[in-house]
């Protein structure tokens, strides 16, 4: 197999670890490169996250760095998340794991796919979300008015700090925090949280991917469209989100580990 290296350059323990998988897995047989930041901080050559390809790319990091790969990849290729974070729901191996995993798998792997969600602003394309779209005032203690269209038709009205556009992937993450359910990851739909809702009324929706969503700003307020807590743009007064799935899913290395297991374990170890 093909396999690009990506580590969180922060710190060396990781990096260290990163250059001594890398060398165990070429012994293994497999063909091995470095994604060019991570190859910089340890002298060598690597490629551009935009020309990552091959069979794998594998993550030493937490979720940040998971994010952040499947963000800057032009063309999706199975991610493999090894923690070396706090939490790590996208990781599903620790690093004393992965020796034995590769070990295990030498001639291939099973393949999950995500839903990330597509998303723009009066017909213009923004980017993609794995984990979610978040759209908050640059003004602090300043609330925003929010109106959600399903399918044309009014279905909701928020007057909140923020909302949040997560996939089920990302309801673990934000999404979980600021009192969204965990959805699972096989149900393909939108999930709404307003941050800190004026009304107690407010309420999370999981809405169907088959359906036209969109999202209307309506207050007179500048706010800011964050997505993946990457990349942040500038929201023009009353602008309207148009929410759809994206053409291209992430893809995750199944390691058989069960999601809820997965969750249940990282909820219980925070």
């Amino acid at each position: 197999m093909k396999i690009v290296l990506v580590s969180r350059i922060d710190e060396v323990d990781a990096l260290c670890y990163t250059a001594s998988l890398g060398r165990e897995l070429e012994g293994l047989g497999h063909d091995v490169a470095l994604e060019e930041s991570t190859a910089e901080c340890l002298g060598e050559e690597g490629i551009p996250f935009e020309e990552i390809g091959g069979d794998l790319v594998v993550v030493v990091g937490g979720d940040g760095s998971v994010l952040l790969t499947v963000q800057q990849m032009k063309k999706q290729v199975p991610v493999l998340g090894i923690n070396w974070g706090e939490v790590g729901f996208l990781t599903d191996l620790e690093p004393d794991e992965a020796r034995a995993f590769f070990a295990a798998h030498e001639s291939g792997f099973g393949v999950e796919r995500r839903m990330r969600v597509s998303l723009s602003a009066n017909g213009k394309q923004l980017g993609d979300a794995l984990n979610e779209g978040l759209v908050v005032t640059d003004r602090p203690a300043k609330m925003l008015r929010f109106g959600v269209y399903v399918d044309g038709t009014p279905a909701e009205r928020y007057r909140a700090d923020g909302l949040l556009v997560s996939t089920p992937t990302g309801s673990t993450a934000y999404a979980m925090s600021a009192g969204g359910p965990i959805v699972d990851p096989q149900i393909e739909g939108f999930l709404l949280v307003p941050l800190a809702p004026y009304m107690l009324s407010s309420r999370p929706n999981l809405i169907s991917t088959r359906r036209n969503l969109e999202i209307t700003l309506e207050t007179e307020k500048p706010a800011h469209l964050v997505i993946d807590g990457q990349n942040t743009f500038e929201l023009e007064e009353g602008a309207t989100l148009t929410v759809k799935k994206a053409d291209q899913p992430a893809l995750f290395v199944h390691t058989g580990k069960p999601f809820f297991e997965k969750v249940n374990y990282k909820l219980r170890n925070l």
